[in-house]
């Protein structure tokens, strides 16, 4: 399974792949997409480049599923409701090219990759680089996406297994009979 992170930000999007091999990660790409060129800060501008640039990542590394992290309510209403249309940008590029997406919040990818879900940008940025055995640390958004991806690695993991549990358990209990009229 090929897993595409996806930190969204309006300035800059952090974006990771990892391919998933059993319980095995590996690292295939990340970096971000940047907004900053753009002369005009206009809104409509800066969500054209994020949704051109989510495509381009899902075009270019294929992934067969997202995971797109959940904004919570900032100090300042106006900034959430920014970053709110950053990320449908990115989701609505994710959807519209048929990719299943997940979605975490930043306490629950730290909690996932660091342990600790109130861990700083540092701590998940060198836990990435391990967890992935990168020769150098990934940037902040980048580390971000990244440690998204491995959250929805380890998702999909426990889900698996909790089917199979599941399925399992159904095998032994003893089928139910109907009542007769």
């Amino acid at each position: 399974m090929r897993i595409l992170g996806i930190d969204p930000g309006l300035r800059s999007t952090g974006f990771g792949v990892v391919d998933m091999d059993g319980s095995r990660l590996s690292y295939v790409a990340s970096g971000t997409i940047s907004t900053l060129h753009l002369k005009t800060g206009a809104l409509p501008a800066r969500l054209k480049v994020l949704f051109d640039g989510v495509r381009e990542v899902v075009q270019r590394y294929q992934p067969t599923s997202a995971s797109v992290e959940i904004v919570f309510v900032n100090v300042n209403p106006q900034s959430t409701l920014l970053l709110g249309q950053a990320r449908g940008a990115c989701i609505t590029a994710l959807v519209t090219a048929d990719i299943a997406v997940a979605e975490y919040t930043a306490l629950q990818m730290k909690q996932a990759v660091v342990g600790y879900g109130k861990a700083q940008k540092a701590q998940v940025q060198e836990m990435v680089q391990r967890l992935l055995q990168l020769p150098g640390l990934p940037g902040p958004d980048a580390a971000d996406a990244l440690g998204l991806a491995i959250t929805h690695a380890h998702a999909g993991r426990s889900t698996a297994l909790r089917t199979q549990a599941l399925a399992a358990d159904r095998q032994r209990l003893p089928v139910p009979r109907r009542a007769r009229p």
